[in-house]
C-alpha cells in the first residue's frame, strides 16, 4: 500500500512538473528508478520516499529544470539537518505556515474553480470530493476514490446509451443495429431492446456500431440465443470486429460464417444457460 501511494504521489508530481515546464516526463523511468532506490534504502534501514508536489513546485518556480536542482535540494537538506539543525530552529513556525500557504496558493489549479458551472454536475462533484478527500485523508486515497468514481460514471453513461436501429430487409429477416458497448452494465438493456416471440425465423444482430466487452455480454448473447432457438428461431451476428471475433470464438460461441457473408451462427449454450 506505501509503495502504490509513493508511486501515485511520484506520478503526480511528474504531470505537475511536466505541465509547468511544457515538456514530457517519462513515467516508467521514474517508477522504475524509485522502486530500486526504496529498494536499495531497505537493505540499509533507512526509510523509503517519493517525489513530493509541494517541494517540487517550490523548486521548478525557483529556477530549477535540470536533475542538478533535484540533488542539489537533497544534498542542502541533507547538511541542514546533520550540521545546521540548530540554524533551523530558529525558523519560526509561523514563517513556515506561511511558507506553506504559498505553495498550496501557487500548486491549486485555481481555473478548475471559473470552469464548475460549465462542466457536468457528476465531473464537478468528483472535483469537489477529491479535494476534500484529500485535505482530509490522503492524496493518493483521494486519487484512487476519483479514479473509481470516474469509472462508475463511465459504465452508467455507456449503459444508457445501449440501443438498436430495428428494420425489416428484402428477405424478410429482423435487423437490429445495436449503438453502444455491450458489457455488464448494458446487458439488461441489450437483452430489453428484443422481442423473440414477435420477430421472424431469422434475426440478425449487427454490429457495426456496438463491441462486445466481457464475459456479461457474451452470456447476454448466449441468453438471447437460447431464448430465440426455444421459439424454433436463429440468431446471427453481422459486422464483428476483430476483437469482438477473438472474444466470441475465446468462449466457443462464435459458428461458422454463412455463405460468403459476415454473417456468423452461434453455438448456443457454449457460455452457460439463463434465462
Amino acid at each position: 500500500i506505501l509503495a502504490a501511494i509513493g508511486l501515485i504521489e511520484s506520478l503526480l508530481t511528474l504531470n505537475v512538473v511536466a505541465d509547468m515546464t511544457e515538456t514530457k516526463g517519462d513515467a516508467s523511468r521514474e517508477c522504475l528508478a524509485q522502486g530500486v532506490a526504496n529498494t536499495v534504502t531497505g537493505f540499509f534501514g533507512g526509510m523509503g520516499g517519493c517525489a513530493m508536489i509541494g517541494q517540487s513546485v517550490i523548486n521548478v518556480k525557483s529556477g530549477g529544470r535540470t536533475r542538478m536542482s533535484g540533488i542539489a535540494a537533497a544534498l542542502f537538506l541533507l547538511t541542514f539537518i546533520l550540521f545546521a539543525s540548530d540554524l533551523i530552529e530558529q525558523i519560526p513556525l509561523a514563517a513556515l505556515v506561511g511558507v506553506m500557504f504559498m505553495v498550496v496558493i501557487g500548486t491549486f489549479a485555481w481555473k478548475s474553480l471559473t470552469i464548475m458551472r460549465r462542466i457536468p454536475t457528476k465531473d464537478a462533484l468528483l472535483i469537489v470530493l477529491v479535494t476534500a478527500v484529500t485535505v482530509m485523508t490522503d492524496l493518493a486515497i483521494a486519487v484512487l476514490i476519483g479514479v473509481v468514481l470516474s469509472a462508475l460514471f463511465y459504465a452508467w453513461n455507456a449503459a444508457t446509451r445501449m440501443g438498436a436501429a430495428v428494420e425489416i430487409d428484402a428477405e424478410g429477416d429482423k435487423i437490429y443495429t445495436l449503438q453502444g458497448p455491450l458489457f455488464f452494465g448494458s446487458a439488461a438493456s441489450f437483452l430489453a431492446q428484443f422481442k423473440p416471440h414477435a420477430d421472424p425465423d431469422r434475426v440478425v444482430i449487427d454490429f457495426v456500431n456496438s463491441r462486445v466487452v466481457d464475459h456479461s455480454g457474451l452470456q447476454a448473447i448466449d441468453n438471447l440465443a437460447q431464448r430465440y432457438s426455444a421459439l424454433g428461431k436463429r440468431v446471427q451476428l453481422r459486422n464483428l470486429s476483430q476483437d469482438c471475433k477473438a472474444l466470441l470464438a475465446r468462449a466457443g460461441l462464435l459458428g461458422e460464417a454463412r455463405d460468403a457473408t459476415a454473417e456468423y451462427k452461434l453455438n448456443i449454450g457454449a457460455v452457460g444457460t439463463g434465462h
